[in-house]
């Protein structure tokens, strides 16, 4: 059963002397039907393609395995995109000029562009570190000295832990654009340890000791081979460099044990470490 209401509201006869009653002629009424139905095409094709189209970019973007996050970025900025189309589009039906809105839109985005520099900035250089990933959470690096394990890589910032615990949240911007260390990038590093032994010690000795301090560590490589050189004749002190490397989630407790097995070996060879010694002469009057 169909209330009054109802009847009265889908009544056409009723539209027909309405629209008369505000001066409207039929071929204006059908003009406004086109274009209310174009306008009603034109938004369900906006929104079909905007999802189509994000699902194309989604399944390229997990398929090449790039980051969720800017993954996620360029999905809901191709929607957003061709939404926005498809308002100007269907603005453009009703005779609104659309090329002095999208100025207008234009110049609020670069005076909000100058405003946000820096943290536009940031947001561009968070793109390039997700697209060319020097690091990842995990790693340990050192960007614009401060040194600390990757937490979270995000558009804007990255945080860092650093071994003391402390944390840094630094922008993008200010990363991307400077030298970035990863002391975790490979799997394998070289520990170097210097060796100051005295002018009194055998050199050849001297070497065969170091050597052997190196083979009592098994977790040392054999691939790159081990090396000892002698450096240079210093002020009082023969300086060796004993050179290993070693699996690089191991690195510094086999650096302090190999410097402990250097100094247990040279003194059981009898051999002496140099240090700095200052002697003063004076004249009897």
């Amino acid at each position: 059963m169909v209330s009054a209401a109802a009847k009265n509201a889908w009544n056409p006869q009723q539209w027909w002397e309405q629209a008369a009653a505000l001066g409207l002629t039929s071929e204006q009424l059908l003009r406004v039907a086109q274009q209310l139905v174009a306008v009603l095409v034109l938004l369900v094709l906006g929104w079909m393609i905007s999802r189509l189209l994000s699902r194309v970019v989604r399944t390229s973007m997990e398929r090449a395995k790039l980051d969720p996050t800017l993954r996620s970025f360029f999905v809901q900025a191709t929607r957003w995109t061709i939404l926005v189309f498809t308002g100007l589009a269907v603005l453009s039906l009703f005779g609104i000029e659309t090329t002095s809105l999208a100025a207008l839109i234009g110049a609020a985005g670069l005076a909000i562009g100058l405003a946000l520099q820096g943290a536009l900035g940031s947001f561009a250089a968070g793109i390039m570190l997700l697209v060319f990933r020097p690091y990842r959470v995990g790693d340990l690096v050192n960007v614009n000295g401060t040194l600390g394990f990757v937490q979270d890589l995000e558009l804007f910032t990255t945080t860092l832990d650093t071994p003391d615990n402390r944390r840094y949240v630094v922008p993008n911007a200010s990363i991307f654009g400077n030298t970035i260390e990863n002391l975790t990038h490979h799997t394998r590093r070289r520990i170097e340890i210097l060796v100051p032994v005295s002018y009194l010690a055998d050199v050849d000795h001297t070497r065969v000791v170091l050597r052997e301090a190196i083979a009592s560590i098994p977790e040392v490589l054999v691939d790159p081979e081990p090396v000892v050189y002698l450096m240079e004749l210093g002020m009082g002190t023969l300086q060796w460099s004993v050179r290993a490397w070693v699996p690089t989630v191991d690195f510094w407790p086999l650096r302090d044990r190999l410097t402990r097995a250097i100094k247990a070996h040279l003194d059981a060879a009898g051999i002496p470490l140099a240090f700095p010694q200052l002697q003063v002469h004076t004249d009897a009057v």
